[in-house]
């Protein structure tokens, strides 16, 4: 077993075991048991980044055995430049939402700690797998723990969240299962990724693939007009719950499209790319502005989650160097940003019961270590310069004027957008006069939740103030995906 099993199995293993042997009589032990798991699988994950050679585009920490010899099936698993970083934030946000967790959970609280740890393996795997059957496993598997984290911990309507949740992503992921075995019927029994990439497929069965890729990786992102389920899983999910989807498992549609669907249907990737950007801008501004009206705090941080996203995908599909290294750090940026509102949304919630920004006003007054962190994550979540929010979102806008001038222009008023409705959410929440007597009794974070926030803020402030370490260690893959997807795959008569 080497690094990369190490990360994924470990917490796998930490999660069934808490399962098995933890009750609520024993939950406190069950806390620090979970903690330490969480703990020795970030530790894994960073000596895989540290492991990991610069400057090269090729697969490492590979491990390739057999696993069902029948059908060609290979536990093949490995890292690049792009799933390294993904790996060790997986493994970062784990720890965080453990924390998080502490004092929330009073019932089940062994399998509330399981779940994330199970979770966190097997998102892991989505990350780090080569062959195509092991990520369709993976990519499945993760339904399981967070259906249930949903709808055994979440709110009023848990139940229906949790289907709603379950349906959407299953259906599509069903038709990518379809495309997956063409794949490996016209590759002589292989479901290697690195063969696929080679195949020439004609026209029209790379345009059939690409929408079904679509079909599963869209709904995960999850691009307008799909994104539905996505407001209805937030509101009802747990807090740790809802910190992991939006920052982790969003991500795993996105993986998707530079795995699947730009590598191996770079033709149709192009043909479509206007569909794909006008979805995504059409998610910039229109979702933006539908988070402006919420009265929700889960429910606006849900909206500008998939506003978020679309600068993701379209800078994925403007096809050049900026644009799709900006979409990827995006997509880190946004798993500490929207992870932190998430859990600050729940600081307030575990005093006061109410996520509606009508019932609260004033909490700087009473809780001034608390609104510190909260403002700082909200300036990320607006884009603000010397923020992890701010970069990517730049680096996509300026591949995007370089595109098209008007296409930018439209891309850059998300940032305005954003700062509408995340400061407008400030002002309401935490500043003004005092505004009722919930507001009134409120009780600053204790040292739990001020090391979490902390732990989120210094991520926020050093990947906004040095992004380096992100973008070296990537440039090499995203060079090599470029020069994939600008080759033809039509085979010529």
């Amino acid at each position: 077993m080497g690094l990369l099993s190490l990360c994924i199995w470990a917490p796998i293993c930490f999660g069934v075991l808490i399962v098995a042997l933890g009750r609520d009589l024993h939950a406190n032990s069950v806390r620090w048991f979970s903690l330490l798991g969480s703990l020795f699988c970030f530790v894994a994950s960073l000596m895989v980044y540290n492991e990991f050679q610069f400057g090269t585009a090729q697969m490492q920490l590979v491990e390739n055995l057999s696993w069902i010899e029948r059908f060609n099936v290979f536990y093949h698993i490995g890292v690049d430049g792009i799933s390294v970083a993904f790996v060790v934030l997986t493994a970062f946000i784990t720890v965080i939402v453990v924390i998080a967790g502490w004092e929330v959970i009073t019932e089940r609280v062994n399998q509330y700690m399981g779940a994330f740890l199970v979770l966190s393996g097997v998102m892991t795997g989505v990350f780090c797998a080569l062959d195509g059957m092991l990520f369709y496993v993976f990519f499945e598997a993760t339904l399981i723990p967070m259906y249930l984290i949903i709808g055994v911990w979440g709110g009023p309507k848990k139940i229906y969240a949790a289907f709603k949740f379950f349906l959407y992503t299953l259906l599509g992921s069903l038709l990518m299962l379809i495309a997956l075995i063409y794949l490996y019927s016209n590759s002589g029994g292989s479901f290697d990724l690195q063969e696929w990439y080679k195949l020439p497929l004609t026209g029209s069965a790379q345009t059939l693939l690409f929408f079904a890729f679509f079909a599963a990786f869209a709904v995960k992102v999850p691009m307008w007009p799909v994104h539905t389920w996505l407001p209805d899983v937030h509101v009802e999910a747990p807090t740790g719950g809802s910190a992991v989807l939006a920052a982790i498992m969003l991500k795993l549609g996105a993986y998707g499209f530079l795995r699947f669907s730009l590598p191996i249907t770079p033709d149709a990737a192009h043909q479509w790319a206007w569909l794909m950007i006008a979805l995504s801008i059409t998610a910039v501004i229109y979702v933006g502005l539908v988070a402006i009206v919420q009265q929700d705090m889960k429910k606006l941080v849900a909206y500008s989650s998939v506003a978020h996203m679309g600068f993701v995908t379209l800078g994925f599909f403007i096809f050049n160097d900026l644009g799709m290294s900006g979409g990827i750090v995006q997509m880190v940026a946004h798993g500490f940003v929207s992870a932190a509102m998430f859990l600050c949304i729940g600081v307030l919630y575990d005093q006061v019961h109410s996520r509606e920004i009508s019932s609260y006003g004033g909490v700087v007054n009473t809780a001034p270590k608390f609104v510190a962190f909260a403002v700082l994550f909200a300036m990320a979540n607006s884009g603000l310069p010397g923020t992890a929010g701010f970069i990517g979102e730049w680096m996509v806008i300026l591949a995007a004027v370089k595109f098209n001038f008007f296409l930018g222009l439209a891309a850059a008023t998300a940032l305005i957008l954003g700062a509408a409705y995340t400061l407008w959410m400030v002002k309401r929440v935490y500043f003004g006069a005092v505004t009722n007597d919930d507001v009134r009794e409120l009780k600053d974070i204790n040292a739990r939740e001020f090391l979490m926030l902390a732990l989120l803020a210094l991520s926020v402030l050093a990947m906004g103030i040095y992004p380096k370490p992100l973008t070296d260690v990537m440039g090499p893959s995203v060079a090599q995906l470029l020069d994939q997807v600008s080759h033809t795959k039509i085979p010529t008569p």
